[in-house]
C-alpha cells in the first residue's frame, strides 16, 4: 500500500497481497463535502481480477473450515484490535469518502469492532442439538457446515459497519470471503482489509475486489464456484444479483430498501416524537435503508407535531462532514443529489406542500459539495410518488389520518417493510401497531433508524429475500444444516 498527505492509493487484496487490477486501470475519488478534494484513487478491477480472488478463496476454504471455531474467533478478536487502533483515522476516512459526520463515523466504526469481537465469540457457541431417535441404539443429532465461498456485494452508507456486519459471520462459522464494496466506499473497505492483513490471516481466506458492481457484482453471481452471495443495495439491483444466483442453484440473501413510516398517535408525547422524526429522517443525510420517510399523525395532533417539527428542523446545520459544528453532511455523490433534487421536484408538481427546505443550503462553504437541506413537505398522501418510493436522502413527508386503523393501513400500504415505528403511551396501541405491521423492524417510542448488532436485521415484502443478518441468526444464512444418525 503506498499513501501520502494528499490521498491514498488503493490495490485489491487477493490471496494475501496487495495488487493493481489486471488492465491498470483507476478511478479517482473525491470528498462530496469539498468536491475538488481528492481522496484516494482506486482499481477498476476486471472478470480476471475476480477470478483471481475467487480461485484463492475456493483453495483456501479447506484449510480455514477445519480450524475450530475457537481459532478462527481469536483472528476474528486480532481484526477488532486492529480496527481500534486505528479507529480514529479510519472514521476520517469514511467520513471524507462519503459524506457522514465523523462523530457518526466514529460510531460506525466503533460498532463494527463490536461486531467482530461478538461473531468472534460465536466460535465457542453450540452449531446443533441432540435430538431423541425412535432407534434406541441410535444417536440422532445435528451439525452445521460453512457453505464454502462467499461472495459479499456491500452498499456506500455504511462502509464499514455492513460490510464487517457480513464478513464476521461468513469468516467464523467457516466460510471464506470475497468482499466487493460500492464504489464510493472503496477506501474505507482497503483500510478494513489492511487490519485483516495484519491479523495474519491465512492467505485466501479473505479478498477485496474493487470495481464496477456490473463487472465485479454481477461476476460473483454468476461464478460457478462462489456457494452464496450476501447483498445489500437497492432493489433493482438486488432483485438482480438474486435472480443470477438463483438460476446457478446459489445461496442469496438480499436486505434491500424501505420507506419506513412513523406513526405519532394522539397521546405521543410530540416533544420525544420530533426528536425521534428528526434523527430518523435526517441522520446520515437520510442516506439509511431504515430512515424515516413517512409521518404519520393522527387526529388532532397534527398540527401541534408540525409545529414543533418546523422549529426543531431549524436548528440543523449542515456543512462539512469534518467539522464537528456540522449534524448534516453531504449526500454522498453527485448522481444521489440529482436524486433527491428529482423527488423534491416531484413532490412539487404532484401536490405537495414543501414546508421546508429542498434547496442546497444558502452558506457559501457548501457550495462546493453535495449538499441539500433536510426537506419537510405537507399534505402528502399515501398515493404520491413521495410516499411510495425510496429517495434515500433527508426528505420527509407528513400525513393526516383520522385514526389508528387508518394510520396503521397507511403504513402498510407500500412495497417494503423494512422498519416502522410508532409514539404512543398505550399499551394497546403499541400492541395492535406490533400485531398489525408489517415490517422486519418495529419500534415503539423510538426512532425508525437503528438495530442492535446481536439482534436480527432484516425486513418484509420487497425490503429482503426473508432472510435475516446479525445476532445468533446470522448462522441460518452462512450455514448449512447436518442431520448426522449414527449407530453402533
Amino acid at each position: 500500500m503506498t499513501s501520502n498527505e494528499q490521498f491514498k492509493t488503493c490495490f485489491n487484496y487477493i490471496d494475501g497481497e496487495w495488487l493493481a487490477s489486471s488492465n491498470n486501470q483507476i478511478e479517482t475519488k473525491y470528498n462530496p463535502s469539498h468536491k475538488s478534494e481528492i481522496v484516494g484513487v482506486v482499481p477498476m478491477s476486471e472478470r480476471e481480477d475476480l477470478h483471481k480472488a475467487i480461485a484463492a478463496a475456493n483453495q483456501a476454504k479447506q484449510g480455514w473450515r477445519k480450524l475450530t471455531g475457537a481459532t478462527r474467533g481469536d483472528y476474528l478478536f486480532k481484526i477488532a484490535d486492529q480496527l481500534q487502533n486505528r479507529l480514529e483515522e479510519i472514521a476520517e476516512t469514511l467520513s471524507k469518502e462519503m459524506g457522514k459526520p465523523l462523530a457518526e463515523a466514529k460510531g460506525e466504526t466503533g460498532r463494527a469492532i463490536a461486531i467482530l469481537r461478538y461473531y468472534a465469540g460465536e466460535g465457542l457457541r453450540k452449531t446443533g442439538d441432540v435430538i431423541p431417535s425412535t432407534d434406541a441404539e441410535g444417536f440422532l443429532f445435528t451439525t452445521r457446515s460453512p457453505l464454502g465461498v462467499v461472495g459479499v456485494i456491500s452498499p456506500w452508507n455504511f462502509p464499514i459497519a455492513i460490510p464487517v456486519w457480513k464478513i464476521a459471520p461468513a469468516l467464523i462459522y467457516g466460510n471464506t470471503v470475497i468482499l466487493k464494496p460500492a464504489q464510493e466506499a472503496s477506501i474505507t473497505a482497503t483500510l478494513l482489509f489492511e487490519c485483516i492483513h495484519a491479523a495474519n490471516l491465512p492467505a485466501g481466506v479473505a479478498n477485496l475486489v474493487l470495481g464496477k458492481g456490473s463487472i465485479i457484482g454481477q461476476g460473483l453471481a454468476e461464478h460457478p464456484d462462489v456457494n452464496a452471495i450476501t447483498f445489500t443495495g437497492s432493489n433493482e439491483i438486488g432483485k438482480q444479483i438474486g435472480l443470477t444466483a438463483f438460476a446457478r442453484g446459489a445461496k442469496y440473501q438480499l436486505e434491500m430498501g424501505g420507506k419506513n413510516p412513523i406513526i405519532i398517535a394522539e397521546d405521543a408525547d410530540l416533544d420525544l416524537a420530533v426528536q425521534a422524526t428528526i434523527s430518523g429522517g435526517f441522520r446520515s443525510t437520510g442516506q439509511k435503508c431504515t430512515a424515516t420517510s413517512r409521518v404519520i399523525v393522527v387526529g388532532k395532533v397534527y398540527e401541534a407535531f408540525k409545529q414543533k417539527l418546523m422549529e426543531k428542523v431549524k436548528d440543523i446545520r449542515v456543512g462539512n462532514a469534518m467539522l464537528p459544528s456540522s449534524w448534516m453532511g453531504p449526500v454522498a455523490n453527485a448522481k444521489q443529489l440529482n436524486t433527491v433534487q428529482s423527488y423534491i421536484k416531484l413532490g412539487l408538481e404532484e401536490g405537495a406542500e414543501l414546508l421546508y427546505g429542498g434547496e442546497a443550503p444558502s452558506d457559501p462553504e457548501c457550495e462546493n459539495g453535495y449538499y441539500i437541506q433536510p426537506t419537510i413537505f405537507d399534505k402528502v398522501t399515501s398515493q404520491m410518488t413521495l410516499s411510495k418510493e425510496e429517495i434515500f436522502g433527508p426528505v420527509i413527508g407528513l400525513i393526516q389520518v383520522n385514526s389508528l386503523e387508518e394510520a396503521i393501513h397507511t403504513a402498510n400500504d407500500v412495497e417494503f417493510g423494512l422498519s416502522a415505528s410508532i409514539f404512543t403511551k398505550d399499551i394497546g396501541t403499541m400492541m395492535r401497531f406490533i400485531q398489525d405491521m408489517d415490517a422486519g423492524l418495529i419500534r415503539v417510542n423510538s426512532e425508525t433508524a437503528g438495530v442492535e448488532l446481536q439482534a436480527p436485521f432484516g425486513g418484509m415484502k420487497h425490503s429482503s429475500s426473508h432472510s435475516r443478518e446479525q445476532g445468533t441468526a446470522a448462522i441460518e444464512f452462512f450455514t448449512s444444516i447436518k442431520t448426522v444418525f449414527v449407530k453402533p
